[in-house]
Formats: structure tokens, C-alpha cells, sequence
């Protein structure tokens, strides 16, 4: 099996994606378009399409970001739910992923940086690819933005701060705005590219400060993010 992941920065790294793909033999491809290295032409190869997180927006020009080009990556993501390919969107990856399917982000009511719980819905709990999160689980976190819903979409879970967290957008198709694939070195990567996270801790509610983001064990949301990937490519 094929995964390709769209990465958008070094520090918005695929993390525990990563190492569930490399731990189940999968064959793996990356476009890391921070290297401006290219999208690919064809989604005939790939199996399950990962587009990570970065700082970008979905709205954002190449004139903005000389290396994102939204609108590609929108037009691969639709190809690979076209071809009924696993897409699994990432942060920006999910608002990537509700733009290609005809509903636009929007903003969350709140800056979420840090580990807190996200609560799975009534529909979460029936999902038999996330329902093993159980009623609540602590995630990682890293966005101001979030994902845009569609007729069909259903949200699975939320956080205090994030009323749209996890969202299936059809049996294959998954937008996480939470960060489930975070590691310590993962997370050492985005404090670093984050400026004044210390002020920031102190004047957002959903904003911890470096040491206390550091000092998490990412081992359990790694776990049951794995037994989701693993029942997601059973579909396939």
C-alpha cells in the first residue's frame, strides 16, 4: 500500500503518521512542497493521501507563500476521493480537504496550542474507525483555524475550544484539526518555530507554555491513532 504525505513545513512533521506507516511496511512518498518538490501528476498510485498541517491557510496565494499552492493541492484531493482513494487531512490539511469538497473554513472561537480533550460526539461514538478514542481523550493541539462542513459530513468530536475537531467526510475521508501524530520531538520542532509561545500561554485559555507541552506523553493519542489508521485501510 501506497501512503503519500503532503508536507507543508519541517516543523509541521508527520510524526506517529509516519511511524505507523514505516512500522506496517506501507510504501511511502512525500511531496514536501517547503523543498518545492512537486505534487504528484496522478493519484493512480496512491493509496491514502496524509496532508499535514503547516501555518498557511487554505485562502493563501502563491504571491503569500511562493511554495503553497492551495489550489493543487485541492484538485489532488479531489482526484483521490474521485478514484475513492483514504484522504486523512491534517490541521490545514483538513480545511484543505472541506475546500475541495465545497465548504469553507472558518476560524476557531479559540487559539488551541497544547494538549487538552477533545469529547466525541454521538455520531463519534458509533464511528467504528474512532469510537475506541472512547468518550473523551487528551490530543494535541496547533491551530487558530478549522475545517468547513459539507451536507454530508459528520463532526465526531470537539474540544472546549474547537467545536469542530474530527470530521468524516465520507467512509475514507477524515479531517483531524486536532494533532493526534504529535511526538516530543515533533512538538520540540513546533515550539521552536513558534514565536512567544510563553506570552501566548499567558493571554490565551488554550495555550500551554512550552514546558508543560513538553512534558506530555503523546504514547496513548499515538496508540488509538494507529488502530484508526489501521481500520481505515481495511476499507481499501
Amino acid at each position: 500500500m501506497n501512503i503519500h504525505f503532503i508536507q507543508h513545513e519541517t516543523y509541521e512533521a508527520p510524526g506517529a503518521y509516519l511511524n505507523w506507516a514505516e512500522s506496517r511496511n506501507h510504501k511511502i512518498t512525500f511531496s514536501k512542497v517547503y523543498k518545492n518538490e512537486a505534487l504528484p501528476d496522478s493519484a493512480d498510485f496512491i493509496d491514502m493521501l496524509i496532508v499535514m498541517g503547516g501555518p498557511q491557510s487554505p485562502n493563501m496565494t502563491l504571491k503569500e507563500c511562493r511554495y503553497f499552492n492551495a489550489e493543487a493541492e485541492i484538485a489532488l484531493i479531489r482526484k483521490c476521493i474521485s478514484l475513492g482513494k483514504a484522504v486523512v487531512g491534517v490541521c490545514l490539511g483538513s480545511q484543505l480537504i472541506s475546500e475541495a469538497l465545497g465548504a469553507n473554513f472558518g476560524h476557531s472561537p479559540e487559539k488551541e496550542i497544547g494538549v487538552f480533550p477533545i469529547t466525541l460526539t454521538k455520531e463519534g461514538l458509533i464511528d467504528d474507525k474512532i469510537n475506541h478514542f472512547g468518550t473523551t481523550l487528551n490530543v494535541g493541539h496547533w491551530h487558530n483555524d478549522m475545517p468547513g462542513l459539507t451536507k454530508e459530513s459528520k463532526v465526531l468530536a470537539f474540544s472546549e475550544g474547537c467545536p469542530v475537531q474530527i470530521i468524516s467526510y465520507s467512509d475514507l475521508v477524515y479531517g483531524f484539526q486536532c494533532h493526534m501524530e504529535l511526538t516530543t520531538k515533533v512538538v520540540s520542532l513546533l515550539i521552536e518555530s513558534e514565536t512567544d509561545l510563553l506570552a501566548k500561554s499567558k493571554k490565551y485559555p488554550f495555550v500551554q507554555n512550552p514546558e508543560e507541552i513538553l512534558s506530555h506523553d503523546y504514547t496513548e493519542m499515538n496508540e488509538k491513532l494507529f488502530v484508526f489508521l489501521d481500520k481505515l485501510t481495511a476499507r481499501l
